[in-house]
């Protein structure tokens, strides 16, 4: 099939690049714009009984305004609020009342709401409706900040505005930087590093200038596919996006291009040279690019929405990489022919690679001892993962210098910590009808005796009394461990417990999202891993037509995987003193570092294979495969390591921790299970790694140079 491909690519590569060219500006033009949300809430199916929750608040409190975000005022000098203070908070709350924001109904100054040591006092803002987090909403809140800048002046006040709908707003600001941020790094790095493996300022270029042409074309198959099938995107998705497809992509671009370069010094003229180059190379773009889909649309099982939307997302961006891997590059460098290369001349020379032939004559010669100290190193790494620790606190990933942050640090400064975001306990008559005023007091104090508890607001009833609302502050910040384990344990049990007979009582809020996302994260590690881990063990076994060789490699793979993890625990947790990890990393890591990874394992395999296939033995093989893959290993892991590494470069904690995670587990998939470990265990297996399908050698490759498919010649 690839040798079909590669002819017609290069007989008609303009009619190729022109389809491209007409499918990306349509897409771009023509495309719904991707729409993401940070609503933690809508990512958990509607058995969780915070969506539950959810559900019940709209149905009982139909016209009730929800709370958006908090204003938090203080003096500027950090002093005790005076009476004229408190009249100016009052003041400035009316003169942004007075704006008539289209979504923000009420501001409104509650002139209790000063902290005990009278430093704070506080603003309610609500929205008219209850999804908070849309753009609508958060457009008003920033200009709601712009206004207040004006109605401060001439008092001795300053305001901080956070809570749910500020978050969102920072947290999109600083997401909209960051791409940016990432986007430039990631397209530096890549020029810089393949100018230097390439020496050609065409080929540094040209790669940046198609990747990009496929990530608009990505972009629009992914909205269209998100409004199609009511995908809802999480916010960090775009950002994946970018490392995703300039990584992978620039990836498969290296695979192409380094065996193009062998068959031009073969002799070959470019465009058969490149035509053979996607014959020989397409069938392990193609199972590569196979492998990470796979991976990646297994997160459909996940019963987190946010994966669940990411999943077919960069399932599709890798698909798209995959067919411009086999048609859009290799009509771009068939119009180019040899000029591709110009200045350089080096592309003529066979390189001498003599690390590369060191380390395959190394493993081929002490296969046992490469593969104890390589597995031995994983094993070691993998001990740091004993100490994962997960962290749910999203929002304290965020840069510490914005205003939402900054402000709720203010305010827990002053009140208790769970006093911005409180937990929602509401009491339903089962049978209708009013509830009994003596059971809803009753039930308050229940709540309030409760350990962690701060403070337990009067009973909110809905028109008809049939459900009441309580507002639970916690002595313990929203998202950190203490408050979800208190509201996924103790709260929920004795809320349940305790409730009336004839009611029934369920408890919400954002400490309990984050419990029911923690329960979640939990199952999906039981079904995503597995089946993952399954798929790509049969595209493993299709590729090499063996039962054996996916056994050790998703064995070395899931080693990989382990150590990786240790890595990050030892780094965040152990040197950075982080409270925790993400608690989505190991879903993530396992998906990049398994999935991406096994790029470069499938590539050694299938090198090994070939070579064994055109007659050499396994030590010999694994000899030339090694000193021949490496170089193309190595520059696309450095590469691809260096996409996802600039999202170190994030403000952003969480892009930190997975940008480490992702980089440093490629490097070691690449330069310690790829290119010691398992080229060491097939060597130590020998032909029985290939067992059934390589009994003897391929008449058709025999020879040390494969036969060049439809050349009419072989090299040498």
């Amino acid at each position: 099939m690839f040798t079909r491909i590669g002819r017609f690519v290069v007989r008609r590569p303009w009619l190729v690049v022109i389809a491209w060219l007409v499918a990306a500006v349509a897409l771009t033009v023509l495309s719904p714009k991707l729409e993401s949300t940070t609503d933690q809430a809508e990512f958990l199916p509607s058995h969780y009984e915070s969506v539950q929750v959810a559900d019940l608040e709209k149905r009982a409190f139909p016209g009730q305004d929800q709370p958006a975000a908090l204003g938090v005022f203080q003096r500027t000098d950090g002093g005790a609020l005076t009476d004229g203070d408190k009249a100016d908070v009052q003041k400035v709350a009316t003169g942004l009342q007075a704006k008539q924001y289209p979504h923000l109904n009420k501001v409104q100054a509650d002139p209790s709401a000063v902290s005990p040591d009278g430093r704070i006092g506080l603003a309610q803002i609500y929205a008219d409706t209850k999804n908070v987090y849309e753009p609508a909403v958060t457009d008003d809140v920033k200009q709601l900040r712009t206004d207040a800048k004006e109605l401060l002046s001439g008092t001795s006040l300053k305001l901080g505005v956070t809570g749910a709908a500020a978050s969102a707003l920072d947290a999109q600001e600083s997401g909209s930087n960051t791409d940016g941020m990432i986007m430039m790094a990631t397209l530096l790095l890549i020029v810089v590093l393949l100018g230097v493996i390439f020496r050609s300022p065409l080929i540094a270029l040209l790669p940046v200038i198609v990747i990009a042409l496929v990530y608009l074309t990505a972009i629009g198959l992914i909205s269209t596919a998100s409004e199609v099938f009511g995908l809802t995107a999480d916010a960090s998705v775009s950002t994946m996006l970018i490392v995703v497809l300039f990584g992978v992509g620039t990836d498969y671009l290296l695979f192409l291009l380094f065996r193009y370069r062998e068959f031009l010094r073969a002799g070959l003229e470019p465009r058969p040279a490149m035509a053979e180059a996607v014959a020989r190379v397409g069938e392990t773009i193609a199972s590569a690019a196979g492998a990470v889909v796979v991976a990646f649309l297994a997160l459909t099982l996940s019963t987190m929405g946010m994966l669940r939307a990411m999943g077919p997302a960069l399932a599709i961006a890798v698909a798209v990489s995959l067919v411009a891997g086999v048609t859009l590059v290799p009509a771009v460098f068939a119009l180019l022919g040899r000029a591709a290369f110009w200045p350089s001349k080096a592309w003529k020379r066979e390189p001498k690679n003599a690390l590369a032939q060191r380390v395959g004559g190394l493993t081929a010669r002490r296969p046992g001892l490469v593969a104890g100290v390589s597995g031995g190193l994983l094993v070691i790494l993998a001990l740091g993962a004993l100490g994962f620790k997960a962290d749910f606190d999203t929002g304290g990933s965020m840069p510490k210098n914005l205003e939402s942050v900054q402000a709720m640090d203010d305010l827990q400064s002053g009140f208790s910590a769970g006093r911005a975001e409180p937990t929602l306990v509401f009491l339903e008559n089962t049978s209708g009808g009013k509830l009994p005023e003596d059971q809803l007091a009753a039930y308050r104090d229940k709540l309030a005796g409760i350990e962690g508890v701060a403070q337990v607001a009067a009973a909110a009833p809905n028109a008809d009394g049939s459900v009441v609302q309580y507002s639970v502050s916690l002595k313990y910040r929203p998202m950190e461990d203490r408050a979800i384990d208190l509201v996924d344990g103790t709260l929920r049990d004795q809320a349940h417990a305790a409730a009336p007979a004839g009611s029934r009582a369920l408890v919400g809020g954002t400490t309990a999202v984050m419990a029911d996302i923690r329960t979640a994260v939990e199952r999906d590690y039981t079904v995503v891993f597995p089946v993952a881990g399954l798929a790509i063990m049969l595209i493993l076994g299709l590729l090499l037509r063996s039962a054996v060789a996916p056994w050790f490699l998703m064995i070395s793979v899931g080693l990989g995987f382990a150590g990786t993890l240790g890595a990050t625990v030892w780094l965040f947790q152990g040197i950075k003193g982080d409270d925790g990890v993400l608690f989505s990393l190991p879903v993530l890591v396992y998906l990049f570092v398994v999935a991406i990874g096994t790029d470069y394992n499938i590539l050694m395999v299938a090198r090994l294979r070939e070579e064994i296939r055109g007659g050499s033995e396994p030590r010999a093989a694994i000899k030339h495969a090694v000193a021949r893959s490496a170089p193309t290993m190595g520059a696309a892991a450095v590469i691809l390591a260096g996409t996802f590494g600039v999202l170190m470069l994030a403000d952003n904690s969480m892009l930190q921790q997975m940008g480490f995670a992702v980089a440093f587990g490629i490097l070691l998939t690449a330069f310690v299970m790829a290119l010691f470990l398992v080229p060491a265990t097939t060597t130590l297996l020998g032909r029985r790694a290939w067992w059934p399908g390589l009994a003897e050698p391929d008449p058709a490759q025999a020879g040390e140079e494969p036969v060049l498919v439809g050349s009419g010649r072989t090299t040498g």
